[in-house]
């Protein structure tokens, strides 16, 4: 027979670790966060290379070791070329640099059409954050509104979903996940995402849009972060993996962490790329 307390324990244990880990995972992104600089860039550099890795490992993509590099020096690449400030010119100049030469060496069309959506993903996140960060009409806020917004989506979520339970979201996707937790999600990310933007505002710091658009933009942003969330989940089913790797203790791998940030950092990459068009 089965035993439920050696069971409940294992769980408790696991969701404690999960627990520990994401406060960590918190505390480093908030302190980068707020140093900004190299600092925080090269944080998100490291989350956009292990994700490129990840992302290789899970869908076989070969040659995977010169995939990986080559995914590994475009990222730092771009980073660093908008470090140095060498315009929005330069920067796709050599994203399209990298995607050819993932064309080239990637043995089929196979191999080239995963390598370079891999490599896309991973550049959302090694580059956007900081783009926003650095950005005078977005800055700290708008990256602590994304913080808000994703970890509230997650935590509301997961519970909701457990106290509530019914009918399931995606099942054939993954089968754990709720409406009830979807709307939870929603609802809290919501209230959160527009409590952090006018409480910085009152502290002086700038963030465009009204109060409307704030709500509106944090309802989306949490949709947008399940949808992420979904999309990773597809991934690993279509190619039989149960995490993206197994770097952080109690979550997986970075993708299993950031999936839902990935989706969100997109649509404020968008988002910035429309304020400085318009500027």
């Amino acid at each position: 027979m089965a035993d439920p307390n050696g069971r409940a324990g294992k769980q408790a244990g696991e969701l404690g670790l999960r627990a520990a880990s994401g406060i960590v995972l918190a505390a480093l992104a908030l302190g980068t966060a707020w140093l900004g600089g190299p600092v925080f860039a090269a944080l998100w550099l490291a989350a956009g290379i292990a994700i490129a890795f990840e992302w290789l490992s899970i869908t076989r993509a070969q040659p995977r070791a010169i995939l990986g590099a080559l995914c590994a020096a475009g990222l730092a690449g771009l980073v660093v070329a908008y470090k140095l400030d060498t315009g929005w010119w330069g920067e796709i100049a050599l994203l399209g640099l990298v995607l050819g030469a993932i064309a080239l060496l990637a043995e089929t069309p196979r191999d080239r059409a995963w390598a370079t959506a891999g490599f896309l993903c991973a550049a959302v996140v090694a580059a956007i954050p900081t783009m926003l960060r650095d950005d005078p009409d977005f800055g700290t806020l708008a990256v602590l509104w994304m913080f808000g917004v994703v970890w509230t989506t997650d935590v509301a979520t997961y519970f909701t979903g457990r106290a509530l339970g019914g009918p399931k979201l995606a099942p054939t996707i993954s089968p754990k996940k709720t409406w009830s937790g979807f709307l939870g999600g929603v609802g809290g990310a919501t209230l959160v995402g527009t409590l952090v933007v006018q409480f910085g505002r009152g502290g002086g710091t700038g963030f465009p849009g009204g109060v409307f658009g704030i709500v509106l933009a944090s309802a989306f942003a949490s949709v947008a972060s399940q949808v992420g969330d979904l999309a990773e989940s597809g991934l690993k089913r279509r190619f039989g993996a149960k995490d993206s790797g197994q770097l952080i203790p109690g979550h997986g791998g970075v993708m299993d962490r950031l999936d839902g940030f990935a989706a969100v950092a997109l649509l404020c990459g968008v988002a910035l790329a429309g304020s400085r068009l318009a500027r």
